[in-house]
């Protein structure tokens, strides 16, 4: 407690709960997981501003900035940027990265380069990964997404059950799955569904 104007005021501190509870399920050949804790921030190339965004980019994380409908690691691996559009980027990360903020933290590294915004409260996360996932996947998923048509580190905005998703293929047989959290438990279930489905 803490002493206020006569009186005790109670000392708490609030914590964010992960949108699904941290979930993890098992299938025959499946696994469907929350990435819970990511940091999303936007990242708007101003006009006539693109060589010197790529400069910032390559100076900030080490690689370059990716082409449209694909994304890269940064050189420690430990950020991903995504090139949604000729000029829209995101980049995503563990919060635990930083202390100060997502947004503050990514528009210092990039140098004012970017317009950021901070998305990390307006997207959930979901990785689906294994033999089957691609089968899964391609159930509910408009997009060809073969492994010669969606190449690894590739990615796409798209709908998944009339649910808006970014889709990122970033392994032979995984993928991240972004969708809006004010919708988690709908895409969860959609994606669950069509494992089984599948199976």
């Amino acid at each position: 407690m803490i002493p206020k104007e006569g009186c005790n005021v109670a000392d708490f501190t609030l914590t964010a709960e992960p949108f699904l509870g941290r979930f993890e399920q098992h299938y025959d050949d499946v696994k469907l997981r929350e990435i819970y804790d990511v940091a999303v921030v936007s990242a708007a190339i101003p006009l006539r501003k693109l060589t010197a965004a790529k400069k910032a980019v390559s100076t900030a994380f080490g690689v370059d900035l990716p082409e449209v409908g694909m994304s890269a690691l940064s050189k420690e691996s430990d950020m991903r940027i995504l090139r949604l559009g000729t000029d829209q980027a995101f980049v995503v990360f563990p919060r635990a990265q930083q202390d100060t903020g997502a947004e503050p933290h990514i528009a210092n590294l990039l140098d004012g380069a970017f317009y950021t915004t901070d998305q990390s409260d307006v997207w959930v996360t979901l990785e689906i990964s294994g033999t089957g996932a691609r089968r899964a996947l391609e159930r509910i998923c408009p997009l060809n997404i073969a492994p010669d048509a969606f190449s690894i580190g590739a990615v796409a905005r798209t709908s998944m059950e009339h649910l808006g998703t970014v889709i990122i293929r970033t392994g032979e047989d995984s993928f991240l799955l972004m969708s809006a959290s004010s919708s988690a438990h709908s895409f969860s279930h959609a994606i669950e569904t069509s494992i089984a489905n599948t199976a």
